[in-house]
Order: structure tokens, then sequence, then C-alpha cells
């Protein structure tokens, strides 16, 4: 396991869930919820550095046959925004699928409701979605998903 903090990012199209990691990789846990827009960008880019970041995972909503369709598209572009903010911490992209409904039921069964769960459910999200990848790399001994490669724009 590679030491170091990790972000973990739930990238939506109103809120972007935010998550870190111990510098172990044990555990990951909530940080905040940052409204999309002007902005965000800056936000997390400070959030990586408040925390020490070594690396930034971002989840990718895929198809469950593994395809890709619009809102992938639009993660990949948020992404490669994100990779030329953070640079040279590398931004990795990996696999997200059924991760905000298995936070909002994690949530719904723990009894948050309505509003209050809406305003934990995308960190809820960037945490599983950071748990997996540690979780991953611990088993596999690889960094998981894919780096994102810093493009111009």
């Amino acid at each position: 396991m590679r030491p170091g903090v990790r972000l973990g990012i739930d990238p939506g199209d109103a809120r972007i869930g935010v998550a870190r990691c111990d510098p172990s990789g044990i555990i990951a846990t909530p940080v905040e919820t940052v409204r999309r827009g002007k902005g965000d960008l800056a936000r997390i880019a400070a959030i990586a550095a408040e925390e020490g970041a070594v690396e930034v995972v971002v989840g990718l909503p895929r198809s469950l046959q593994g395809g890709e369709g619009p809102a992938a598209a639009k993660v990949r572009q948020f992404a490669a925004a994100l990779a030329r903010r953070l640079a040279p911490v590398p931004v990795r992209l990996v696999d997200e699928r059924l991760t905000t409904v298995s936070a909002e039921a994690m949530l719904r069964d723990r009894g948050r409701k309505g509003r209050g769960r809406r305003a934990v459910v995308d960190q809820a999200a960037a945490v599983l979605i950071l748990q997996t990848a540690l979780d991953s790399e611990r088993i596999s001994g690889v960094a998981p998903g894919e780096t994102v490669e810093e493009t111009d724009d």
C-alpha cells in the first residue's frame, strides 16, 4: 500500500462529495460537500493542499454492463480539469457503479431522512468510492483505476 492521504471525489451535477483517508490508507472518512460551479475546482484544490493529498480518486459512473454514457463523459472532462488544477498531484478515475445508491441506502438505514440525507449523501458516496479504491489496492498491490492525463483545452 502506497503511503499518503488520498482524496475521494464523487462529482455530481449539483454537488461534489469529498472524502479523505488517513496517511496509512486504511479508512476513508467524509470531508465536505462542495457546491458544483464557479470555484469548485479551487475549493477541491484547497482541500487537497490542506490535507496534504498525494493522490485524488474520482468516481467514474459506468453502466451495470461496464459501458460509459454521457454522465461518464462529463466526469472525464471534470477529472481532466481537476488534474490540470492539481498537477503534479495525480488524479485517478475508478469505477463507481452503484455507490450513490449504496450511500443512500446506508444513510436511510441509519435513520437519515430527506434534506439531512441529501446534504451528506455525496460525502458518503465519496467515502465508498475512496474506500473501495483503498481496499482494491491493498488486496492487489496495484493502484486502482486509470490515471487521468493532463490535457490542454
